[in-house]
C-alpha cells in the first residue's frame, strides 16, 4: 500500500497542539437551557455589557494557545453575525443597538495577538423550520458564506454533527463551494476531513494513535462512524470543558473548573500522545472569560513551560533499533518527549525506555516506560530516575532515522 504522508496544512495544525474554544451565544444569557430542550431564548436577551474579545484572545497566547475556536451558530440557530439570512442573530439584539458583530470583534482580536483563526458552525438546529433538504443546504452555503467571505482568511471551521445524524446533505456542493471560498481551510470532521474528532469530549486520545484512519467517530449522540472511500491521514483534535457540566457560561458550575493536576493530565492524553488538545471556556454575560477560568489557563500554560521548556543537555546517538540519551553526568530525569519525521509515511508503534543504573552499573538496564505510537509528539513521563543514560528501544524491524527526542527533569 502506497504510504499515507500529510500536507502542509496537516503538519501545521499538528504543530499548533493547544487551543482554546469559545462557546458564547443565546445561550450565554438562559441560565439552564440544555441543547435540544425545546425551551425558546428570545434575541432580546443577548446583551453582553463588556465584551472584549481582545480580553479572551490575550490570555489564551498568555497561556500558550495557538489557535482559537468561536462558535459563530450553534444548534439553536442564533447567529453571533448580522446574518442576512436569519433574523435570529446580533442585529436583533439590544447589543449595540443592533450593529454588533462577535464574530468580526473575535476575529480581529486573534489577528491582532496572532491566534490561528477557528470558527464553529452547527450545520443542525433545534428550532423548527420547513425546509426542503434542499433549502436547508441553501440556507447552510448562504450563512458559511458570509462567514468565510466577510472576514478574511479563516484558518479551521469545526463542524458539530450533533443533531445531524440522519440528515442527508449535499456534501459534494457544500465541501465544494467551501473549498472554493477559502482554498486553504482546515476542515474539523465531516465530509472532506483535514482534522477528526477524538471521539469523546473528555480530552482523552487513544493509546495507540495512529493518524492513518478509515473512519471518522461522528457524534456523541451515535455509535455510527462515517466510513472513508481510502485510508487517509487524519489527525485527532481532543475538545472538553474547562468546567465540568457546561459548555456555555453558567451561574451554577464555577466550583467544577478543572484544577491544574487535572489539566495537566488532559495535556499528556492528547498532546502527548500526538492530538491536539482544544479547551473550551465559555465568556461570561458581561462578556469576558471569568475570572477562574482565566487563572487555571494561565496557570497551565506556566505549568507546560515549566516542565518543557528546558530540556537537559543530552547527546543522541542511534544503534540498530535503540536511540541513546547519554548525560555528561548523571542527572534526575521524569520525562522524554520524542517526534516522528511525519513526512515519511512510518507510524511508528511500541517502545519502551530503559535507565542505565547509576552510581553502580547494572547487568540489564531497568524498563521505566513502555509506549506505544511517536507520531507528532509522544511525551513519556515516569517516576524520577538518576541516570547517565537512557535507551529508547524499538522493535527489531524499526527504522529509527526519523526519530527525534529531548529528556526533561525535575
Amino acid at each position: 500500500m502506497d504510504k499515507v504522508i500529510p500536507d502542509r496544512r496537516k503538519l501545521a495544525f499538528m504543530n499548533w497542539e493547544f487551543g482554546v474554544f469559545f462557546h458564547f451565544g443565546i445561550r450565554t444569557f438562559y441560565e439552564g437551557h440544555t441543547d435540544w430542550d425545546g425551551k425558546a431564548m428570545d434575541a432580546e436577551g443577548f446583551c453582553p455589557s463588556a465584551l472584549d474579545c481582545e480580553q479572551w484572545i490575550r490570555t489564551i497566547r498568555e497561556a500558550g494557545a495557538a489557535y482559537a475556536v468561536l462558535v459563530c451558530k450553534h444548534h439553536d440557530g442564533f447567529a453571533n453575525w448580522p446574518s442576512a439570512y436569519t433574523e435570529y442573530s446580533v442585529k436583533n439584539t439590544p447589543w449595540k443597538d443592533g450593529k454588533g458583530d462577535v464574530v468580526r470583534e473575535y476575529v480581529d482580536a486573534c489577528r491582532k495577538y496572532g491566534i490561528k483563526v477557528g470558527l464553529y458552525y452547527s450545520p443542525a438546529e433545534a428550532q423548527q423550520v420547513e425546509r426542503t433538504a434542499q433549502e436547508h443546504d441553501d440556507y447552510f452555503i448562504n450563512q458559511i458564506g458570509e462567514l468565510l467571505t466577510g472576514y478574511g482568511k479563516i484558518d479551521y471551521l469545526w463542524f458539530d454533527g450533533c443533531g445531524s445524524e440522519g440528515h442527508e446533505y449535499d456534501t459534494h456542493r457544500i465541501i465544494a463551494a467551501i473549498r472554493g471560498m477559502q482554498p486553504d481551510i482546515l476542515i474539523f470532521n465531516m465530509w472532506d476531513p483535514d482534522t477528526r474528532w477524538v471521539g469523546n469530549e473528555a480530552g482523552i486520545a487513544p493509546s495507540p494513535n495512529f493518524n492513518v484512519v478509515n473512519a471518522l467517530d461522528f457524534s456523541v449522540m451515535t455509535d455510527q462512524k462515517e466510513a472513508l472511500e481510502n485510508p487517509a491521514y487524519i489527525p485527532a483534535e481532543c475538545d472538553c470543558r474547562m468546567r465540568e457540566e457546561n459548555w456555555f457560561y453558567s451561574d451554577a458550575d464555577e466550583h467544577t473548573v478543572k484544577s491544574l493536576e487535572e489539566l495537566m493530565g488532559l495535556y499528556y492524553y492528547s498532546v502527548g500522545r500526538g492530538a491536539n488538545l482544544l479547551i473550551n471556556i465559555g465568556p461570561d454575560r458581561r462578556g469576558l472569560l471569568p475570572e477562574k477560568d482565566c487563572e487555571r489557563l494561565l496557570a497551565f500554560g506556566e505549568e507546560i513551560r515549566r516542565r518543557f521548556s528546558n530540556p537537559i543537555k543530552t547527546k543522541v546517538r542511534r544503534e540498530k533499533n535503540s536511540v541513546f540519551c547519554e548525560f555528561a553526568e548523571a542527572v534526575l530525569v521524569d520525562h522524554v518527549v520524542m517526534a516522528e519525521n511525519l513526512l515519511s509515511g512510518k507510524e511508528l508503534n511500541g517502545f519502551s525506555i530503559y535507565s542505565y543504573g547509576y552510581p553502580h552499573a547494572l547487568a540489564e538496564p531497568i524498563a521505566v516506560y513502555h509506549g506505544t505510537t511517536v507520531g507528532h509528539k509522544a511525551i513519556c513521563r515516569f517516576p524520577s530516575v538518576k541516570t547517565l543514560c537512557l535507551e529508547v528501544r524499538f522493535g527489531e524491524e524499526a527504522d529509527i532515522t526519523d526519530i527525534s527526542c529531548y529528556v526533561c527533569g525535575q
